[in-house]
């Protein structure tokens, strides 16, 4: 039986190993390539808008 202190030791480095391969991603809407049918949405209505400020000011 290990110590409980080198248990913890392999999680944390369990735990770090998970958070660098877990990136996360921005998935953007691209346009339809030309000649495929785009589904039409119910509600075009219910759209929004997201500003990213990159400056940071």
């Amino acid at each position: 039986m290990l110590p409980s202190f080198i248990i913890d030791q392999i999680r944390q480095r369990e735990e770090e190993e998970r958070a660098k391969r877990h990136v996360p991603r921005i998935e953007l809407p691209l346009p339809a390539p030309e000649g495929s049918q785009a589904p039409e949405r119910e509600d075009e209505s219910d759209r929004g808008v997201v500003i990213i400020d990159l400056l940071g000011r």
